[in-house]
């Protein structure tokens, strides 16, 4: 007993630790506006919206990009719709994307889309930081300033600039939230110095540039598409512009740092979708109305200059007195919407805020995308579903950030900043967003119509056929974007999901695969009340008296190795608690069921009645041979033959095994560990079949069932019938076509007149010999071969 003193003293110097230690800090918490909405816009907002909207709008014309525009947004609105519903069904935690539908729709599908998330978030990183170098480089360029070659200075400037937001990255939540705003003011100015750039009057240079103001002939010839190199087509296009409507996943990827996910992610996803998608409407239609598609950028090239010779003049500058035939027939101009990158900088009110806004978005989208990645794959490393990348789940600081797969995420975007090449790099993370998409919207139709009593989401604005179209969509659209890359990753998906199937992860998450498996379970089990019992369709539904199932492997074993993927099977015990888990262990597909009884008669009887759901019940009940009959009392011999006489008044078929040395091994197996009777590769050993009066089949059937199991394919099968001597011969040609014509596959037929014959004293079998593998079947007249 410990003295007042020593209480005292530890109390004191608990105190003193207590006082010593300083409060723990709380993670930083955002709200929807600066967590969710100004996140998602930033993101959406990215390389493509300065640099290649009006290059796609000259190639699709303004009527193909809004028509790719609005899909684009048709895809995006109904996936916000969905993980709106999703987030606001139950707590959201961090993972983001991964959390939603790994929560969802299970560890299988949940594991495959954090891997490929992940990935194409990394993948991301590195398109919008080329965008970046790309305008980097043009500067360079203007002022003669190049480093080494163009595509080279891609490569270098890409490199210095994803290490820096690496550090803004690293230095915390807080640093990152601040840079952010700061991006989104510089676009929102970009934003009006454009649009007061398109009302400008057009001067010589930016004429000779392709800019002439709003004009109807322009909009008129802009409004119809003009293809031009590889990727001129629709789907080329599209595939170019769909990673800017991805950014959509960039606030609920940081699930675990918003103050209300629940509330957060619906309203900041669907309102940065619908500011984002009028801007992309409003520069596609202003520009395609105010620039033409082909110009020299000189401003000699007029119709009254002395290099024109009065020859026939082509394009649309002809109007407005200037002459860019020659570079318009050669496919050679510099400037114009179908040649110059940097049109809305040309067309702005003053440039370098153009080139401002270019960064801001730019180096937006990589940090959201650099950031989201890690955040993504800690919470799927930290579910331990995959091998060999437990090393990433841990997190550092206050706010458990997960710097190693920061370290991860930045080598993944080096090696693609090392492709150098924006159009190259965009459509290679379409298909892996298309199919994040496709998920998101499965999972919230898949959660709907399982009807599960968990799905209750507090968001109401969204369908379950909505989502079903959204999937459909996203994954049309994967496969018409480029055929091959969506092959491999639903490749990906398929071999990630056949892993997680295969190891059985331990996690319970509530998913709708769980309530669909019942829902589906419990209706087949309901339509199959209605059908009749058929000769084809007979299977033996068994319950085995067990006991404890440990007790009695080669009994348990022994039915699973028929039952197994085939049939039914309940191991019964009366009066013992439950031993799934064993079963579970030795890899047995059986339910188990318990009675509590003082009497084994009536406790096997009641187990007989009661086991099973409709249709899904015993038929043939499986026990082991009694080895003890001799010194056994007679109330109990009188028990076992009773449970026989009983499986036959409630019309259930007895299958009885016999071995050797007994089924009870509950001794044996506490002293020397567990028995593998039949679990093992049984060789080329003999399946002896009695078949000595007309069972209905049964006898036939579990050997059958037997040798399609591989470990049993090996065995030979013997049948052996009873028959008078003088038409034996006759009796095994006709049980032998009988068996070829019920295409067992048992082709030794035996004939044994001995049974035939009255028992001789003389007769005798030595004791020591073993007993063949027999099944000893009793069987009411109702079954039928």
């Amino acid at each position: 007993m410990q003295s007042s003193h020593d209480s005292s003293t530890k109390d004191g110097e608990d105190k003193d630790v207590e006082a010593d230690e300083e409060p723990e800090t709380e993670p930083v918490r955002f709200g929807w506006v600066t967590g969710v909405m100004i996140r998602c816009m930033l993101n959406i907002w990215g390389v493509i919206l300065y640099l290649r909207l009006p290059w796609i709008t000259a190639q699709a014309g303004i009527g193909l990009t809004w028509l790719i525009i609005i899909m684009s947004s048709i895809v995006t609105s109904i996936t916000g719709l969905s993980i709106s519903a999703i987030s606001t069904n139950g707590k959201v935690k961090a993972g983001g994307t991964y959390f939603l539908i790994s929560r969802s729709l299970g560890p299988e599908l949940g594991g495959s889309i954090g891997l490929l998330f992940s990935f194409a978030n990394a993948v991301a990183v590195a398109m919008h930081v080329v965008g970046f170098s790309e305008t980097v480089k043009d500067l360079l360029v203007e002022t003669d300033s190049i480093m080494s070659d163009p595509v080279n200075d891609i490569r270098i400037v890409g490199v210095i600039t994803v290490t820096g937001l690496m550090g803004i990255a690293l230095a915390g939540m807080e640093w990152e939230a601040k840079a952010q705003v700061v991006f989104f003011f510089v676009i929102m100015v970009s934003f009006v110095n454009y649009f007061v750039g398109t009302l400008i009057p057009a001067s010589p240079e930016r004429m000779a540039k392709g800019y002439f103001s709003y004009r109807g002939d322009i909009f008129l010839e802009n409004i119809g598409p003009e293809w031009r190199g590889e990727t001129g087509s629709f789907f080329g296009m599209f595939s170019i512009f769909f990673p800017s409507a991805t950014g959509i996943l960039a606030g609920a990827n940081i699930s675990g740092d918003l103050k209300d996910p629940a509330v957060a992610i619906p309203q900041g996803t669907l309102m940065a979708i619908f500011l984002t998608t009028l801007t992309y409407l409003a520069i596609a239609a202003t520009i395609g109305s105010c620039v033409i598609r082909d110009a020299t950028g000189s401003i000699n090239d007029t119709l009254g200059a002395g290099n024109f010779t009065g020859g026939e003049c082509a394009g649309l500058g002809c109007n407005y007195g200037w002459n860019f035939t020659e570079c318009t027939l050669a496919g050679t101009c510099e400037y114009g919407l179908a040649n110059d990158y940097q049109t809305m900088s040309m067309v702005s009110a003053f440039s370098p805020l153009i080139t401002a806004g270019i960064f801001a978005a730019t180096l937006s989208s990589a940090l959201a995308c650099l950031v989201s990645a890690p955040k993504v794959f800690q919470c799927l490393c930290q579910d331990n579903l995959y091998p060999l990348i437990g090393f990433f789940a841990k997190g550092y600081g206050k706010n458990q950030e997960p710097l190693r797969a920061y370290a991860l995420t930045f080598i993944l975007a080096v090696a693609f900043i090392l492709i150098a090449e924006l159009n190259t790099i965009a459509p290679i993370i379409s298909n892996f967003f298309l199919c994040s998409y496709a998920l998101i919207n499965f999972s919230c139709f898949h959660a709907t119509i399982t009807k599960s009593p968990g799905w209750r989401p507090s968001f109401r604005y969204f369908s379950k056929w909505t989502a079903l179209f959204g999937a459909i969509i996203s994954v049309v659209i994967m496969f018409l974007l480029n055929w091959w890359s969506a092959l491999i990753v639903v490749g990906i998906i398929f071999v990630s999901l056949a892993y997680v199937t295969y190891k059985k992860p331990e996690v319970n998450w509530g998913s709708s695969v769980q309530a669909g498996s019942y829902q589906m379970a419990l209706s087949h089990a309901m339509s199959l009340s209605d059908v009749e019992d058929h000769v084809k369709n007979f299977r033996p539904q068994c319950l085995v008296l067990s006991g404890p199932p440990n007790f009695r492997p080669a009994l348990v074993d022994f039915v699973a190795a028929f039952t197994k993927t085939v049939s039914l099977m309940i191991c019964g015990n009366v009066a013992e608690v439950s031993q799934l888990r064993w079963l579970n262990a030795r890899k047995i597909r059986s339910f188990y069921n318990f009675i509590t009884t003082g009497n084994l008669r009536a406790g096997a009887t009641s187990l007989m009645q009661v086991s099973g759901l409709g249709r899904l019940k015993p038929n043939t009940v499986v026990l082991g041979y009694k080895h003890n009959w001799q010194t056994d009392s007679p109330q109990n011999m009188e028990n076992y033959v009773g449970i026989i006489h009983d499986c036959f008044d409630l019309s259930v078929g007895v299958c009885v095994l016999r071995m050797r040395d007994g089924l009870d091994v509950s001794r044996t197996v506490k002293a020397q560990g567990e028995y593998t009777y039949f679990q093992g590769n049984q060789k080329k050993k003999n399946i002896d079949i009695y078949w000595l009066f007309d069972d209905g089949g049964l006898t036939l059937l579990i050997p059958y069932l037997l040798t399609r199991r591989k470990r049993w394919s090996r065995c030979r099968v013997r049948v052996f019938l009873s028959s008078q001597i003088a038409n034996a011969e006759e009796h095994r040609e006709e049980i032998q076509s009988l068996l070829n014509k019920f295409r067992l596959g048992f082709n030794e037929v035996v004939v044994l007149p001995e049974i035939m014959w009255r028992p001789e004293e003389t007769r005798s079998v030595p004791v020591d010999k073993p007993y063949p593998l027999v099944l000893h079947t009793f069987l009411q007249k109702q079954f039928h071969g």
